[in-house]
């Protein structure tokens, strides 16, 4: 059985790790974990795939011995259709979500950063108004993104969005796009989803 240690790491990397993990260790996993969300998320995690979970409290934090053979999730949400045509992800703000500016930053971090992990992706994202502002240097989101590109997925970034907030020169991931290709490819995509 493998150990992986993911004792002060923030959601959603302890999942992540546990998932590659059990990709690789066919006798289960023990993953050492904080209390709260991190518990939490790798329990369910594990839990809507059908495996076996044995968590024991230790003075450093829990133990969660996680065996059994992965499945597809149990949650009580229809398994998503496959899609004919292109998916397009449409991202508005540098946030995720109303309320706290600070979570709604690390909200979209992590969402992007998780995408890397999902086994359905998009095939192209698109950022408009501030959502530009995830692609120019010096954006903690940089990494994710290079590595969505790196993976094949188109990213575009609104040319007045960018001379707006005074960061064209600033571009660090993706191209440049116009409203003119933005309307194109909203209207011909088989998927919309908006962020």
């Amino acid at each position: 059985m493998t150990t992986i240690d993911c004792r002060g790491q923030a959601c959603p990397a302890p999942v992540i790790a546990t998932k590659k993990a059990l990709e690789t260790s066919p006798d289960g996993v023990c993953v050492l974990v904080d209390d709260g969300p991190p518990r939490e998320n790798v329990t369910r995690f594990a839990r809507t795939r059908g495996l076996t979970i044995t968590e024991t409290a230790n003075a450093s934090g829990w133990s969660l011995q996680i065996t059994g053979s992965v499945s597809l999730p149990t949650s009580p949400v229809a398994p998503a259709q496959p899609v004919d045509g292109e998916r397009l992800l449409l991202i508005t703000s540098d946030r995720l979500g109303e309320g706290a500016d600070e979570l709604g930053r690390l909200l979209m971090r992590n969402f992007l950063h998780t995408l890397l992990e999902t086994a359905q992706r998009p095939d192209r994202i698109l950022f408009l108004n501030s959502g530009v502002l995830l692609t120019v240097q010096g954006a903690e989101t940089l990494e994710a993104l290079t590595a969505l590109a790196a993976a094949g997925i188109d990213l575009a970034s609104c040319g007045v969005c960018l001379d707006f907030y005074q960061q064209k020169d600033q571009l660090a991931v993706g191209r440049v796009t116009n409203m003119f290709s933005t309307a194109e490819q909203l209207l011909s995509a088989a998927l919309v989803i908006r962020l």
